[in-house]
């Protein structure tokens, strides 16, 4: 059987039907997923990003990103609806490709989702460690350097990081129910501080602080004009990511083919809106030049300081100061539901992977009496809990924003191939304009991923040829539908496939070293070449072995188990 073997679409459907005590439970409505999806997308990226984005790229134009952003969120958006309501099936994306564009695309997609969920939940995790000792502090309570950070940040083991990516994974193995009731009462409480900045900061606005709205470009590529606006789009779209989490619930909601499409499209319409009004209070009760240099949630206590009345000296009194200690509360419990619902997905992501036995059988183990993945739940556990004990944040933070787009720019693809080769599967939700709005959804994911740093584009193709090595010697040979056999038709084209992201990764190398000069640190230069070089031997060795020239298995190897 072919790497390029899809799965049969009633095979898909049989799945979403199951029940028992063997599948997972069903106890999310449409509200629930709404509160999931804005649960994963408002995190701290909305109090920090902005004002970084702001006083670097955009100016007050910062507005315009956020919509720019928002765009290539609803074109993907807009795919991510058709999909989930015409096969709620867990998995997202990765099961979406295993029905539209074969098995191989559905692993690159799936190995590129672990960048969004379990690797961007150990980032989060490492923030919300932050913004505890800063909370900490606050009451001249400080916690040993030494088990607040990790070996290469100065400290020895990050505990604050493990006890919420712990807690939250207990929280998910106790049930779906439950994480749905804890998510609803934090997604509460930070949209009403979110609400409360922008209704209090309305009225310090001042307009000399738009103009111009659009700052001249100061002669170098992303720094303000029109490449300034885009280049901020691609860095706050960070502040969008966790939307598409709502597609991986999709065996756990009640009426997914009506539900689905309301949890994304309701969750990205109401946080799209929050976003613009926060930035645009934001840049209008300060200039956003006084945002420079500034991280964490600086740039917000800046603008809640501006928001006072001069005194006799003519110096601003804040007139709520107790809302940058409320900030840190909405800050620390946006973190808390976004490492929920990324725990959440990434289990579900793999879950339905080892149903189809590219990986192994632990991960689509369900416990009887709480319905969840409960081994799969501890084993992220325990992965994203060390990496964040011990890794710096910045090592994967940008890895997160390219990997999203990648997987939103496959999932356009495969609503409009779906729609070409099986336009009579019902759908209770249609993707509007097609090929239109999937082709928009392409080029404007593209466009956001060109604009990201060369060093995030080597991380990116570092970890894919990692995925490969798996895919090749572990997944090709296990897949259920690929019928368990050691060689396949494709095997030629997944090597030529690594061979050019070996190539991509040196080029990428070279751009990043030119980018910031040959006299600059060049460590990823020679990892880029380095690890290049491994796999043109790994995957060129191996061109030689024959092709098989046709497959005797049956045309639908799992329907035959079913």
């Amino acid at each position: 059987m072919s790497l390029f073997v899809r799965k049969p679409m009633n095979v898909l459907l049989n799945e979403a039907q199951e029940t028992g005590t063997h599948t997972l439970k069903r106890t999310l409505g449409a509200g629930g997923l709404v509160a999931l999806g804005i649960g994963a997308i408002i995190g701290a990226g909305l109090f920090s990003i902005t004002g970084m984005a702001a006083a670097n790229h955009a100016g007050p134009a910062i507005t315009i990103s956020f919509i720019v952003a928002a765009f290539g969120c609803l074109f993907a958006g807009l795919c991510y609806a058709e999909f989930a309501s015409m096969i709620p099936v867990a998995g997202s994306a990765y099961t979406y490709s295993y029905a539209t564009m074969g098995e191989f695309i559905a692993w690159i997609i799936g190995w590129d989702l672990v960048l969004e969920y379990a690797v961007g939940a150990a980032t989060v995790g490492i923030s919300w460690s932050r913004y505890l000792v800063k909370f900490l502090e606050g009451f001249d309570v400080h916690l040993p350097v030494s088990l607040t950070l990790g070996p290469w940040d100065g400290g020895i083991i990050n505990l604050p990081a493990v006890f919420i990516i712990v807690l939250m994974s207990l929280l998910l193995i106790k049930g779906t129910k439950e994480s749905a009731l804890v998510n609803a009462i934090i997604v509460a409480l930070k949209v009403a501080v979110v609400l409360v900045f922008i209704i209090l900061g309305w009225k310090y606005i001042n307009n000399d602080n738009y103009n111009p709205y659009i700052p001249d470009n100061t002669g170098k590529f992303g720094e303000f004009g029109f490449s300034g606006i885009i280049r901020s789009a691609a860095i706050v779209f960070f502040a969008y990511i966790g939307f598409d989490a709502v597609s991986t619930a999709a065996q756990e909601a009640k009426n997914p083919k009506k539900d689905m499409p309301w949890g994304i499209l309701g969750s990205l319409a109401i946080c799209t809106v929050l976003y613009i009004l926060f930035a645009h209070v934001m840049t209008g009760v300060t200039s956003y030049s006084t945002f420079a240099g500034k991280d964490g949630i600086a740039p917000v206590a800046l603008a809640i300081d501006k928001m006072g009345t001069p005194d006799a000296a003519g110096v601003i009194q804040p007139d709520y100061p107790w809302l940058n200690r409320a900030i840190i509360v909405a800050i620390l419990a946006g973190y808390s539901s976004v490492i929920l619902v990324m725990l959440m997905g990434q289990s579900r992501v793999f879950f339905s992977m080892s149903k189809d036995g590219l990986i192994p059988k632990i991960f689509s183990t369900v416990n009887p009496v709480t319905q969840t993945p409960a081994k799969n739940n501890l084993l992220f556990m325990l992965f994203v809990s060390l990496f964040a004990a011990f890794v710096p944040a910045r090592v994967v933070g940008e890895m997160t924003s390219i990997g999203t787009l990648f997987a939103f720019i496959l999932v356009c693809i495969g609503i409009w191939v779906m729609r070409r080769k099986m336009p009579e599967i019902p759908r209770a939700f249609k993707t509007p304009m097609v090929p239109l709005v999937p082709i928009l959804g392409i080029f404007t994911c593209l466009f956001m991923m060109v604009f990201l740093p060369m060093d995030t584009w080597i991380r990116l193709l570092v970890w894919m040829l990692i995925g490969m090595d798996i895919y090749l010697a572990y997944g090709a040979k296990h897949s259920h539908l690929g019928n368990g056999t050691t060689t396949r038709k494709g095997m030629k084209v997944a090597r030529y496939t690594g061979l050019v992201l070996a190539a991509l990764l040196i080029i990428a190398g070279l751009l990043h070293q030119y980018g910031i000069g040959f006299d600059e640190d060049r460590t990823l230069l020679y990892i880029s070449i380095i690890f290049a070089l491994v796999h043109f031997f790994v995957f060129g060795n191996r061109l030689g072995r024959p092709e098989p020239k046709d497959d005797h298995e049956p045309a639908n190897p799992l329907e035959e188990r079913i």
